[in-house]
């Protein structure tokens, strides 16, 4: 599983690369806080939800510690899907950085 941290996730940002960031979290969940350009995708939703995904685009997955999302890694990468990258220790990681 290819990952990526808190720092090189912002140094990415404020670099304006072209990123495509999934956010895996339940709803209430993200009033807590979410990253800038962040789609929310809801876990249960991503296997109806293929077509907001790009194929052919970086994708950084995230939810509240990594969990969530490293099941969504798995779940997209036998879908097919090649470029991602996990957010390492989630959103508590992004909020203590």
């Amino acid at each position: 599983m290819e990952t990526i941290t808190t720092e090189q996730l912002k140094a990415r940002l404020n670099n304006n690369d072209k990123l495509h960031i999934i956010d895996v979290r339940e709803p209430e969940e993200t009033a807590l806080g979410v990253i800038p350009g962040a789609v929310l995708i809801p876990l249960m939703q991503i296997p109806e939800r293929l077509d907001e995904i790009p194929l052919d685009q970086e994708t950084i997955l995230v939810c509240r510690s990594g969990g969530r999302s490293g099941k969504a890694y798995d779940y997209l990468q036998a879908q097919g899907y090649t470029n991602l990258k996990n957010l390492t220790g989630g959103m508590l990681a992004w909020d203590e950085s």
